[in-house]
């Protein structure tokens, strides 16, 4: 991937994807929006071909000047549209926020200030929050095949489930999932953007991978509160019964064909195993 660098007076770039989610990208937009009284920012929407009125809705936004806005012919997928948006992109940072999502107040200067006072920051994530105010499990562990290994056949729980740390402070965390997902200047010039091989998932933990690879670290910023209707940004994409089969070709991409097969295996194989034993 190409690396670059910037030299912005602006602090942030907001990049937002859109396909499909008129009222939810209105939403999220208009949360974004009421940040601007406390940051120097811009807001860039790519729409992915929506046909549900959100063209229409984004080009009144456009026209107000509140938002810069890139129209695809074609759903292009995530990975290269959000790079649509970070090439043209004036701020010091990126953030790429999810079309359903709504930003709390302060969420945005959280971010900027943990950024430009930790220089070890490559992703910071947001408090991802559930439509009620719970908090939301947003961060997991790498799935190698050790992890496989250790919680399938040797019984340690958690290595392949999304968790929350139990903390109120910034906390290094292996990988958090991309719905709120604060790329720091230093990722930018030493990572690059997303690798667009990934249309749909495994894009934000293979970023997390290869910013950990180029000795940055992944933080979870609790004081960064997102809520976060999770899953709605996807539903246009497939029906629920059938959205695990879009994660095999990210995962043979993410982890090569052998290990995603490899870590199939272990994964069954272990599941029947402790079956068998649960029921002898």
């Amino acid at each position: 991937m190409s690396k670059f660098s910037r030299n912005s007076k602006m602090d942030l770039s907001v990049i937002i994807v859109s396909y499909n989610t008129k009222k939810l990208t209105e939403n999220c937009a208009k949360s974004v929006l009421k940040e601007k009284q406390l940051l120097s920012l811009e807001i860039i929407v790519i729409d992915n071909n929506s046909e549900d009125g959100s063209v229409e809705m984004l080009r009144a936004f456009k026209k107000k000047g509140l938002i810069s806005l890139i129209e695809n012919e074609t759903n292009t997928g995530f990975s290269f549209a959000n790079n649509q948006g970070i090439k043209v992109a004036k701020g010091k940072h990126v953030l790429l926020l999810n079309s359903d999502t709504v930003l709390k107040k302060g969420a945005l200067g959280a971010l900027v200030d943990f950024a430009d006072t930790n220089g070890d920051a490559g992703v910071v994530a947001s408090q991802l929050l559930n439509a009620d105010g719970t908090i939301q499990p947003s961060c997991f562990y790498f799935p190698t095949v050790r992890n496989a290994i250790l919680e399938f056949w040797l019984g340690k729980k958690g290595l392949f489930e999304k968790y929350a740390p139990k903390t109120k402070k910034p906390v290094v965390v292996e990988a958090a999932v991309g719905a709120s997902f604060f790329m720091t200047k230093n990722a930018l010039k030493n990572v690059g953007k997303l690798d667009e091989k990934y249309y749909f998932y495994f894009e934000d933990i293979d970023y997390c991978r290869r910013v950990k690879r180029a000795g940055l670290k992944v933080y979870y910023l609790p004081d960064s509160k997102v809520i976060h209707y999770h899953g709605a940004s996807g539903k246009k994409i497939a029906d629920p019964a059938n959205q695990w089969r879009r994660l095999i070709p990210s995962s043979k991409i993410y982890h090569g064909v052998f290990n995603h097969y490899l870590i199939g295996f272990i994964i069954l194989a272990g599941q029947k195993f402790r079956s068998l034993l649960k029921n002898a």
